[in-house]
C-alpha cells in the first residue's frame, strides 16, 4: 500500500498524528520496531491544552475515566506526612476553558485510547517493523524496512524518539546538553498499605521519593535519588535498591514495593533539532526536542507538534491547500520547543528550590505555562489578521438554533476543517459565501444571541458538527447557535449587537478576525492557503 504518509514511532506523537490524518481521509501507516506494545507508566499526564486536543479526537472522556483530576500531594519529612496539596485545587472549568486540571494517566492508557481511535479510522499498528533507511526526491519518499520490504509514501514523519534514527539520518544537529550525573530512578512497582487518594512524596535533606497512582491499577510510578557506587556514579535501578529507598525515606513498616513491571533509569537531557523538517521528511516530539520533566510537557508538546503538523499535512495531502503550508509547521513549532526548554529548566530549578523547605514538592513545578492554553503562533504566517490571530480559539457554551440543545464551540470546531464564526446577522452574506466558494475546507457557523430568533439551516446541523469525524473532515453545511448568555461574544471579543468575523484554524486556534462585510477576504486567504 502507498500511503500519503508514513509515520514511524507509534507513541503519543505518532498516534495523534495517524488519528488526526486518518480522520481527515489521509492514507496513512504508522510502524514501530517494538514487537508488541509496552505497560509502562512513563509520560503520565495529560495536560489542559492536550485533554482539548483528545476532545476534539472524540476521546476526551475516555481519557477522564482513565485519570485522576486534581490531584492530591501528600508531602512527608522525616518520614511524617506534614501537607497536601491539591493540583490545581483553586481552578474550574470556565466557559473558555472545560478543563481545570490536568489529568494523571500512565502512557501506556493515553496510547491504548489512541489506538483505539486510530483503528476506528481503519488503521492498524505495524509492530515490529523497523525502518532502516530511506530515500526522498520530488515525488515521495521511500522507506526500507529491516525485513527488506519498501514503504512507498509522500511524506515521512520521524516520531521515533529522542534517539531518533529518522533524526540521524536526516543529519540534523540535536544540540544540548546531558546532565550524566543528575539522574533518577524510575519504575512501575506494586505498593500495599498506602492511601491511592494521594500522590505520596517524601523529600529528605539526603534524598527523595515519590509515589504515584493510577486509577484502577494496583501499580504506582516510583520515582527515587538513584544509590551511587564507591566511585560516585549512578547505580541501575533494583527492586532491592527500591527498598533501600523505602526504608531511608518512607519508614512505613509493612509498605514494601513489589513485582515490578518496568525499571528505568532518567537522565536529563536538554535538546533541540535545528531543524524539523528537511523537504519531505519531518521531526516531531521528543525526535525534535527533549528536556526537564518538570511540568510533564514532554509527552504533551509531542501531541502539540502532531496536532499541529497533521492538519497540515492532511489539507495539503487532500489537495485542499498547497505543500508551501508545510512550512508553517516549523515556523511554529520550532520557537515553542525553545520556550519549552527554556520553562523547563526554570520549573526543575523552582522545584529543587523549593523542596528544601518541609513541605513543600512537585507544586512548585504549577504555573499557568504548563497548561500550554497561552501557547500560540501571533509571529506565525498563518496569524492573518486581529489583535487575537495566532491565539488558541476559546471555547463557550451555545445553543443549537431552533432545538436548543446545547452545543460548545469545540463541538463545531471538531474535526480537519477551518470553521468560520459570524456573529450576528450582519455575518450571513460573508458565511454563505464561504460555504459556496470552499465547501469542505470550511464550516460555517452563525453566532446569534437572540433566542430562538434564528432556526436551523438545511445541511449539517450542530449534532452533525459534534459528531464530524469521517473522511471527509466534516466541514460541509453550516451551523446556527444561539448565544443567550453572550459567553461566545466575549470570548473573541464580539461586543453584544455588533456584527463580526472570526476564522479558526483545524487545531483551534485563530486565523483571523475581520468585521463582518470581509467575507471576500476569508475566501481569498483561504484559496490561496499555501499555494
Amino acid at each position: 500500500m502507498t500511503a500519503s504518509v508514513l509515520i514511524v514511532g507509534a507513541g503519543p506523537t505518532g498516534l495523534t498524528l495517524g488519528c488526526v490524518l486518518a480522520r481527515a481521509g489521509v492514507p496513512v501507516r504508522i510502524i514501530d520496531k517494538s514487537p508488541e506494545f509496552h505497560r509502562a507508566s512513563r509520560g503520565k499526564g495529560l495536560n489542559q491544552r492536550s485533554r482539548e486536543l483528545l476532545a476534539d479526537l472524540g476521546v476526551a472522556e475516555e481519557a477522564a475515566e482513565s485519570g485522576i483530576e486534581h490531584i492530591v500531594l501528600r508531602k512527608y519529612r522525616d518520614g511524617k506526612a506534614i501537607a497536601d496539596h491539591v493540583a490545581f485545587g483553586d481552578r474550574v472549568p470556565t466557559p473558555d476553558a472545560p478543563y481545570a486540571s490536568g489529568l494523571v494517566i500512565p502512557q501506556w492508557r493515553t496510547e491504548e485510547i489512541l489506538r483505539g481511535r486510530l483503528a476506528s479510522f481503519g488503521v492498524e499498528v505495524e509492530l515490529g517493523s523497523e525502518m532502516t533507511g530511506f530515500t526522498q526526491d520530488e515525488r515521495g519518499v521511500v522507506a526500507t524496512l529491516a525485513d527488506g520490504r519498501r514503504v512507498e509514501a509522500g511524506y515521512l514523519v520521524g516520531c521515533d524518539g529522542g534517539r531518533s534514527p529518522v533524526r540521524k539520518a536526516l543529519g540534523v544537529g540535536f544540540e544540548g546538553a546531558t546532565e550524566a550525573e543528575e539522574c533518577m530512578i524510575i519504575g512501575d512497582v506494586e505498593v500495599d498499605g498506602l492511601d491511592p487518594g494521594f500522590w505520596h512524596q517524601w523529600f529528605d535533606e539526603d534524598g527523595a521519593v515519590m509515589l504515584c497512582p493510577f486509577r484502577g491499577s494496583r501499580h504506582w510510578q516510583l520515582q527515587g535519588a538513584p544509590e551511587r557506587d564507591a566511585g560516585g556514579r549512578p547505580v541501575e535501578p533494583s527492586l532491592a535498591a527500591f527498598q533501600r529507598l523505602f526504608d531511608r525515606h518512607v519508614r512505613m513498616p509493612g509498605v514494601r514495593p513489589a513485582n515490578p513491571t518496568w525499571l528505568s533509569s532518567y537522565r536529563i537531557n536538554v535538546r533541540m533539532a535545528d531543524r524539523f523538517r528537511v523537504d519531505r521528511v519531518f521531526l516531531a516530539g521528543d525526535a525534535a526536542h527533549v528536556h526537564s520533566i518538570a511540568g510533564g510537557l514532554g509527552m504533551n508538546t509531542g501531541i502539540q507538534d502532531a496536532f499541529n503538523l497533521g492538519w497540515k499535512l492532511a489539507l495539503v495531502a487532500r489537495g485542499a491547500a498547497g505543500p508551501g503550508l508545510l512550512s508553517t509547521y516549523e515556523e511554529e513549532r520550532l520557537p515553542v520547543a525553545a520556550w519549552t526548554l527554556k520553562l523547563t529548566d526554570e520549573r526543575l530549578r523552582a522545584v529543587r528550590e523549593g523542596v528544601m523547605t518541609a513541605g513543600i514538592g512537585t507544586e512548585a513545578v504549577v504555573t499557568d505555562d504548563i497548561t500550554t492554553l497561552g501557547v500560540g503562533y501571533g509571529w506565525s504566517s498563518l496569524a492573518w489578521d486581529g489583535k487575537a490571530a495566532g491565539e488558541r480559539a476559546p471555547d463557550a457554551p451555545c445553543a443549537e438554533a431552533g432545538t436548543g440543545r446545547p452545543v460548545r464551540l469545540f463541538e463545531v470546531f471538531a474535526g480537519s476543517h477551518f470553521t468560520l464564526l459570524g456573529f450576528g446577522a450582519d455575518s450571513t452574506a460573508a458565511l454563505a459565501e464561504a460555504s459556496e466558494a470552499c465547501g469542505d475546507l470550511v464550516r460555517a457557523c452563525l453566532v446569534d444571541g437572540r433566542g430562538g430568533a434564528v432556526h436551523a439551516t438545511a445541511g449539517a446541523g450542530a449534532a452533525g458538527a459534534a459528531g464530524a469525524q469521517g473522511p471527509a473532515g466534516g466541514g460541509a453545511g453550516r451551523v446556527e447557535l444561539v448565544d443567550p448568555e453572550g459567553h461566545a461574544r466575549r470570548a473573541y471579543g464580539v461586543a453584544a449587537g455588533a456584527s463580526g468575523l472570526v476564522l479558526i484554524r483545524p487545531d483551534n486556534h485563530i486565523a483571523m478576525s475581520a468585521a463582518a462585510d470581509r467575507g471576500a477576504e476569508v475566501v481569498d486567504r483561504l484559496k490561496r492557503l499555501g499555494r
